[in-house]
């Protein structure tokens, strides 16, 4: 099959027919299921067109609501985005559980964001770090226009270093700068100033009377920010009296405090197991900073660069008994937005916003490292207890119930019949294929 010139300049309807046309056995069928899923409001369609390059159609995730999360002393509704079935009941299981018992407390530690302008240089390592000292005011002046605004508003450049890793890769030196963004995200803001860095970099380095050849000629590889945020780090934590852990008659508060921790503590140790367990605490994450119209690919990297921070890939949740009492806690690094981007623009984000009372960035850093903690406290007291099938599978049922095509007298039988049964794919077969049968 030829490759296609010019793709972005047809017309959605050209497009659609494209792809069609050539890519799927039933092109009637493709067309019709793609138009399906278009917004009769036109306005909001073009808006959500507009969003990428070469849009089609649209592709929907539920957006659910966590109810009952108590968080410094204020109750907050929370709203997911996403598709895996038992996540928004976990969540709000895990709420539940907390709300009387003290509920979560925050606290944002650090909101530092990091960019770097990557460089080779060829030359006497002395010779640049007088360069550096001699330039860095007018790097910081050269960016000015682009800080004006955000420093009324008090963020800005906070610090720009010169590091040598030329032990790493040979003629290899980086401008570090870290940032204060303040409600934004800062992406574009980040990125802006990082190229001005190095613009100017380069032109002063061809007027510096030290040096001399190559030293000159400094080639800027790339300026970019970081997703890796280890200081700008938020905390959350559950803590409670032992005895206020009780789970039912099968098992002592002290035996499910104690069995919560182990599980915790293999979770450190065991890098198959801390991938699962933080791809639970990931579920909680990912669904608010969707929700929100946040780049969660980004939160994504950076939290899984912190888990391994250490040398090894490891839990990021934290759990103890000390002095009677059980405390779960988790420390995450999250560079969140809560104006620009999507934020503004998605009416849905907006609206899940306006759901938690219009937060700041730090104020939503705080809720989200909640939503982790709450999915991971559910995933593990399952794991320690009931096991995790008995839950997710139950709720899992809907979507094996639809993918057999289930009446909705036949989803009525078959939700009553599992209330007192195991879920499982071939059980539900078998149920089904019993009613039909008669």
């Amino acid at each position: 099959m030829a490759p296609i010139e010019g793709f972005s300049k047809l017309t959605k309807e050209e497009k659609i027919d494209w792809i069609s046309d050539r890519y799927t056995d039933n092109s009637k069928e493709t067309k019709a299921t793609i138009k399906r899923y278009w917004n009769t409001d036109k306005e909001l369609q073009k808006l959500h067109d507009e969003f990428i390059e070469n849009t089609i159609t649209n592709f929907y995730l539920p957006l659910g609501i966590a109810p009952n999360f108590l968080i410094n002393d204020k109750l907050y509704a929370i709203p997911m985005a996403i598709e895996e079935s038992s996540v928004v009941a976990a969540a709000s299981k895990a709420a539940k559980f907390w709300l009387h018992r003290g509920g979560f407390k925050t606290k944002v530690l650090g909101t530092e964001k990091i960019g770097q302008v990557h460089f080779m240089y060829q030359g006497d390592c002395r010779k640049l770090e007088r360069f550096f000292q001699f330039v860095k005011p007018k790097l910081i002046q050269d960016t000015s226009s682009i800080t004006k605004n955000m420093e009324k508003r008090g963020g800005g450049i906070t610090n720009i270093q010169l590091r040598d890793k030329s032990k790493d890769l040979k003629d290899y030196y980086q401008l570090h700068c870290t940032f204060e963004t303040l409600d934004a995200m800062g992406a574009n803001f980040i990125n802006s100033c990082l190229e001005q860095l190095a613009q100017t970099w380069k032109a002063e380095a061809l007027e510096y009377a030290e040096f001399s050849g190559e030293e000159k000629h400094i080639e800027v590889v790339m300026s970019i920010l970081s997703n890796y945020v280890p200081n700008c780090l938020v905390r959350a934590e559950v803590s409670c009296p032992i005895q206020d852990l009780q789970e039912g008659e099968d098992i002592s508060p002290l035996e499910f405090a104690e069995k919560m921790v182990r599980a915790v503590n293999i979770a450190k140790v065991e890098p198959f197991r801390a991938v699962t367990h933080n791809k639970g605490i990931m579920n909680g994450v990912d669904a608010v900073v969707l929700a929100t119209g946040n780049d969660f690919r980004a939160v994504e990297a950076g939290i899984h660069a912190y888990a391994a921070k250490d040398g090894q890939y490891t839990s990021l949740t934290h759990a103890s008994i000390d002095h009677g009492r059980f405390s779960f806690w988790i420390e995450i690094p999250l560079a969140l937005g809560t104006v620009g981007g999507l934020t503004s623009l998605h009416p849905l984000a907006k609206m899940a916003l306006d759901i938690l009372d219009r937060p700041s960035a730090k104020e939503l850093m705080q809720l989200v490292a909640v939503a982790g903690l709450a999915q991971n406290f559910a995933a593990v007291r399952s794991l320690v207890t009931t096991g995790i099938q008995q839950g997710h599978m139950k709720m899992h049922l809907m979507n094996i119930l639809n993918q057999l095509q289930a009446t909705e007298a036949e989803k009525n039988t078959l939700v009553s019949h599992f209330k007192k049964h195991t879920v499982t794919h071939s059980a539900v077969v078998e149920a089904i294929q019993k009613i039909r049968k008669g």
